[in-house]
């Protein structure tokens, strides 16, 4: 189009014939002329030809318009030439030219109509040209003459208000720099107070107005700095948050929250809170040792510092030992403290913010209400998490701290009050997070096994030391007198009431209760070492003088023939007396009257029976139940422990007053079954009878020898072998009873003891009771055994039975002498019980077992001087029967009694004299408690008046056969 216009301009609008011709110079190629046109057109057309004639042109022709033909064809040319060739190599030329030519006036021919339409375009094109041309210089004229109509100042006038307003935004803008390159002095002052919210804010507001004017080369500098500022405050506000592990401020801590919610780094900030929790439980506790630790080695060297926490807990010395534990739970508690706290703030605040929330409700605030929601759940579920956390790193610093340092020589009160504080610990743990403290309770269970065994060893030895000086003199104590007066029962009283199981308690006693939190939330320290106010109290357990006042003891001699003149405490029955219940149905007069002959404590009011030694016992089985109380992993240790003071108790009393093997063998049955299993299985387990040490002896045997006590001795002072002390009988009846008492206590504690017993262990206890301590009562037997069989001369009656005649012919009307040998024999017997029990009160069982005793000795000492008779009669049978029945009446005088013991073994040996031989023989096989001798005698001299030989001889085989199994 541009060849086309340029044409145009330079020759004017011409023909289309015409301007073919001026088309030449631009096409690079050369039109055919009129003359030679016309002969192409003469010349007859042949299409297929004149293509292959095309065809037949060399390609490089049609290359750009660059190419040089004339330089082409010279150099297609030979070195040497041929005329004839040439011409031939030309008319070639000219008819591929004559062809080009050709096709090109055809498509020009062909083209002619499309060009003449373009052209007139173009010319139309052109008249649009001058038009325009004409239009802008008219507007150019009128730019002139608006340019001439201004004056000079008016534009001047609008430039400057221009000017004007630009100078006054930028006034503005410095103005607003000013004030952002003072913030770094307001903020200081506010990170001063503590106002971190309030940096924040400004801090961000600083950050926003900074981008707004980000194009001023100075504020650029000053955003990085507020960036800088904005990461110092968030150093400081860690800072902060740290300050909220050891006392924590709500005031302070709303503030950090709401600094950490308006950077938007709730969870950050929780999670920065338990790192600060965990590291704060670990300086707490390196601080406090350490500081003991350093008091103690008294120099300045920073060697401790070095150590690690476990290393340093083994140099704490046995005096800092519990004021440092103490300082350390102190520490501890007031981490946990804080930490609980932040949980109560949360809470309250999830709780305000809820109510907020649910009250203002719209659209526009749902996004951000999923967020705070999930923040919020965010943050309860770690303080959740973190709870049992902390607890464990507590626990474990706590336990490393109690491994640390070998307790086994700690006083009994220090380490009891170690226990007190790990138990107030551990009581922390179960309401700070619900945990058992395993951790906790495995070390001090350690600590207590290791203290406790040496500490029951030594126990044992000086329960042995007391036993071998005890005089067994008896302890006076108030009729009321009851083991929770005592000091080391008192933590049951605080506990609960002894007769009610925890189980059985009110409910709402339960949920009363506070928590350690909720009482030392504000102030105080569970863990202060507190004065025991104990300590200053005496003990009002002891009667004056062994009486209780002047009334009691005048109404203890006075005589009562009715029930008003007795004094209550005799009112009550004696069996309640034993264990210490009130009665459940009033006492009869006839029992009160036959007290009057019978029981031997009218000289004092009823109380207990005991020596210093139970005293001293049952002062230890409260020291142990409190240790148990406190730690219950140790129950069972503790309870086995507790069983081996009764049964050395036990076996103590039973060597020094109940051993005898002459009286043992009488077959009497005086110690059952379970008595001599329970000796035996005491004397196994716990009384060590080697003399000497084996050194040979293995490892194992030396540890169970460790494990036993020497059997004790009886002190020189208590004489047993005088008649006129019944043998001992006052220091008898204070060691069996006090044993008695003893017991009693144990089964007033089984209730506390079951409770605190592993269910795995209570098979133990249940057998300790059954077989141990219910057998308690059974010692009176054998002990009170060896009294009856010496306080009356059973031998001299036998003397005076051998001199009596019993062949006698006649019916004597009067009884033998012997009869009141025996009968002034239990009159003196009465006389000098009654002496011994202005030294000791006797209780109606052991009067009773006395009496019964030297009744039954009587009697079978009756039996056997019947059995010595080498001759007797009818007459004298009847003889026998009046002596006994004289004795049973002036007997059942002396004593109340009934029936009296062993009353048919003596009726039933006489009257076995009328049997007849067949029965005789039916009657031996039936009463075996006779022994061979007398049944022999009763064969021989009984019935051998009246039977034959053959008989005597069978019935003696009898006797025999019953014999034989005995030896």
């Amino acid at each position: 189009m541009q060849k086309i216009k340029s044409l145009m301009t330079r020759q004017g609008l011409k023909s289309p014939q015409e301007n073919v011709h001026d088309l030449s110079p631009v096409e690079n190629f050369r039109i055919p002329s009129k003359e030679e046109l016309r002969e192409l057109r003469e010349q007859p057309t042949d299409p297929q030809a004149q293509q292959e004639i095309i065809n037949s042109i060399e390609e490089v022709y049609f290359s750009n318009d660059s190419f040089d033909i004339v330089k082409y064809e010279l150099e297609k040319l030979p070195p040497v030439l041929s005329l004839q060739e040439m011409e031939e190599y030309r008319d070639k030329l000219k008819q591929q030219q004559a062809a080009v030519s050709k096709k090109v006036a055809d498509l020009i021919l062909e083209k002619q109509p499309a060009y003449v339409k373009e052209l007139e375009r173009v010319t139309s094109l052109q008249t649009g040209l001058q038009l325009a041309a004409v239009i802008c210089t008219n507007g150019r004229r009128h730019l002139n003459i608006a340019k001439e109509g201004f004056t000079q100042a008016s534009l001047g006038l609008l430039a400057n208000q221009r000017k004007r307003q630009l100078l006054i935004g930028l006034l503005k803008s410095l103005r607003t720099i000013k004030t952002l390159q003072r913030t770094d002095v307001r903020l200081s002052e506010m990170l001063e107070e503590e106002d971190y919210p309030g940096a924040i804010q400004l801090c961000l507001e600083c950050q926003k107005a900074a981008s707004t004017f980000k194009h001023y080369s100075c504020i650029s500098e000053l955003n990085s700095k507020l960036q800088d500022t904005l990461e110092q405050i968030e150093e400081q506000l860690d800072v902060a948050l740290s300050k909220i592990c050891k006392n924590f401020d709500i005031n302070h801590y709303t503030k950090v929250q709401q600094a950490y919610r308006l950077l938007g780094k709730t969870q950050t900030a929780m999670d920065q809170l338990h790192m600060h929790f965990t590291q704060a439980i670990h300086n707490t506790v390196f601080q406090v040792v350490l500081g003991y630790v350093e008091l103690c080695a008294g120099n300045s060297d920073t060697k401790f510092q070095k150590l690690q926490y476990k290393d340093l807990c083994t140099h704490i010395t046995s005096d800092s030992y519990i004021p440092c534990l103490a300082d350390l739970c102190k520490a501890l508690w007031e981490v946990m403290l804080s930490y609980y706290r932040t949980m109560e703030w949360h809470e309250k605040h999830d709780r305000d913010e809820g109510t907020v929330s649910s009250s203002v409700s719209d659209g526009n605030n749902v996004i951000g209400a999923e967020e705070t929601n999930f923040d919020r759940s965010y943050v309860q579920k770690k303080l959740e998490h973190g709870l049992s956390r902390i607890w464990q790193d507590v626990q474990l610093k706590v336990k490393t701290y109690l491994l640390g340092t070998d307790m086994s020589n700690f006083k009994y009160d220090d380490f009891i009050f170690v226990l007190d504080i790990i138990s107030r610990l551990m009581q922390v743990g179960e309401e700070f997070c619900g945990s058992k403290s395993e951790v906790l309770q495995e070390s001090i269970r350690k600590q207590s096994v290791n203290y406790f065994k040496n500490y029951h060893r030594t126990r044992l030895e000086e329960l042995r030391m007391f036993l071998e000086n005890e005089t067994w003199e008896l302890c006076p104590v108030k009729s009321s007198f009851s083991i929770l007066q005592l000091h080391e029962f008192k933590f049951m009283e605080q506990s609960r009431s002894p007769s009610v199981s925890p189980s059985k308690q009110p409910a709402t006693a339960i949920s009363t209760t506070i928590t350690l939190f909720e009482q030392y939330c504000n102030e105080g320290n569970p863990f202060e070492i507190q004065v025991n106010s104990k300590d200053d109290e005496t003990e009002d357990v002891l009667a004056s003088n062994g009486y209780e006042s002047d009334e009691q003891e005048k109404s203890a001699y006075q005589e009562y023939d009715s029930d008003s003149d007795v004094p209550e405490e005799l009112k009550r029955d004696y069996v309640d007396e034993q264990t210490g219940d009130a009665p459940v149905k009033s006492v009869s007069r006839e029992t009160l009257r036959s007290r009057k002959r019978s029981d031997y404590n009218l000289n004092k009011v009823n109380a207990p029976i005991l020596t210093n030694t139970t005293l001293n016992v049952i002062r230890l089985v409260g020291k142990y139940m409190q240790m148990m109380n406190i730690l219950k992993p140790i129950a069972f240790d503790v309870i086995h422990f507790m069983s081996q003071l009764f049964d050395y108790y036990l076996y103590a009393v039973y060597t020094f007053f109940g051993r005898n093997d002459t009286f043992e063998s009488t077959g009497l049955g005086l110690s059952s079954s379970r008595l001599r299993t329970t000796l035996n299985r005491i004397q196994e387990s716990l009384i060590d009878l080697e003399v000497s040490t084996d050194i040979t002896g293995t490892l194992t045997a030396a540890e169970e020898r460790k494990e036993k006590v020497p059997s004790p001795h009886l002190s020189h002072l208590v004489v047993l072998t005088s008649g006129n002390t019944l043998y001992g009988l006052a220091e008898r009846v204070v060691a069996t009873e006090s044993l008695v008492f003893l017991a009693e206590q144990f089964e007033f504690l089984q209730s506390h003891l079951d409770a605190v017993m592993p269910a795995a262990k209570k098979p133990f206890l249940q057998q300790f009771y059954s077989q141990t301590v219910s057998t308690a009562s059974e010692l009176r037997k054998p002990i009170y055994w060896i009294v009856a069989a010496k306080a009356i001369d059973y031998e001299q009656m036998l003397l005076l039975m051998a001199n009596v005649k019993w062949d006698v012919k006649e019916i004597m009307s009067q009884h033998n002498i012997y009869v009141d040998a025996l009968l002034k024999e239990f009159e003196q017997f009465n006389r000098r019980l009654n002496e011994v029990s202005k030294r000791v009160r006797i209780p109606l069982p052991v009067s009773n077992i006395l009496w019964e005793h030297c009744i039954r000795l009587a009697n079978r000492t009756i039996v056997e001087g019947y059995a010595n008779v080498k001759k007797c009669s009818n007459e004298g049978r009847a003889l026998m029967q009046l002596d006994f029945q004289q004795f049973l009446m002036k007997l059942e005088k002396l004593t109340d009694i009934r029936p009296i013991p062993d009353k048919e073994f003596v009726e039933t040996y006489i009257k076995a004299y009328y049997l007849t031989e067949n029965d005789m023989e039916r009657w031996i096989k039936e009463h075996r408690e006779y022994s061979t001798k007398q049944l022999t005698n009763l064969v021989n001299v009984c019935l051998g008046s009246h039977i034959n030989k053959k008989a005597r001889q069978k019935l003696l085989a009898a006797i025999d056969d019953i014999d034989r199994p005995k030896r």
